[in-house]
């Protein structure tokens, strides 16, 4: 469905057809959400295809079609952190001789500049709802309320978690890249 387009615009849509919408309409983003969430591509595909096999399966148990993409976006978060979670309990159960976590994953391609992998690394040091509220905010463009309402948050804490969020990743980029925090440009082109 194009974006901004509500499902209920459309005469009683099936779920067949309006999960089709949704899916040609917010795959992609909802999986390059989940990689920033789950750091493997892979992982968040299947991640996503999940969320929308449940979205099919209760589709006549929702009470507000229109609110069918932000479900989408919860169930991706709330998925990929049960990934992060169960793959947390096999890496400490797992044996000796496995493979070494630096192994190139599925997203190596995708990760092209050596600025977008210190990014993403230093998202994976952040505390979970902080890395959760900036993917939302900055790779999503979502609103606060959009942020809230996919995280189960006040919008104050959404307004708390990014700001210190945005804070130690600027600290963590200029211990990595070996910038200064004060130089980097600012949107307007200005420097600080």
């Amino acid at each position: 469905m194009p974006a901004g387009t509500a499902v209920s615009d459309r005469p009683a849509w099936g779920a067949d057809e309006a999960v089709e919408q949704l899916y040609a309409a917010h795959w992609r983003q909802l999986v390059r959400l989940s990689v920033l969430l789950v750091r493997d591509t892979g992982s968040a595909e299947e991640i996503v295809q999940d969320a929308f096999v449940a979205v099919h399966g209760r589709w006549s148990k929702l009470r507000d079609p229109d609110l069918a993409l932000a479900y989408l976006r919860q169930a991706v978060v709330n998925r990929s952190r049960s990934a992060l979670r169960h793959r947390a309990v096999v890496e400490r159960h797992a044996a000796r001789e496995r493979l070494p976590a630096d192994v190139p994953g599925a997203d190596e391609s995708a990760l092209i500049s050596d600025r977008r992998a210190a990014v993403l690394d230093a998202m994976r040091v952040l505390p979970q709802r902080q890395r959760e509220v900036l993917a939302l905010r900055y790779y999503l463009d979502l609103s606060e309320s959009e942020i809230a309402d996919a995280l189960g948050i006040s919008r104050g804490a959404v307004k708390s978690h990014a700001s210190r969020g945005s804070a130690a990743l600027r600290e963590l980029l200029a211990d990595q890249l070996g910038d200064q925090p004060d130089t980097h440009p600012q949107p307007n082109g200005e420097e600080q």
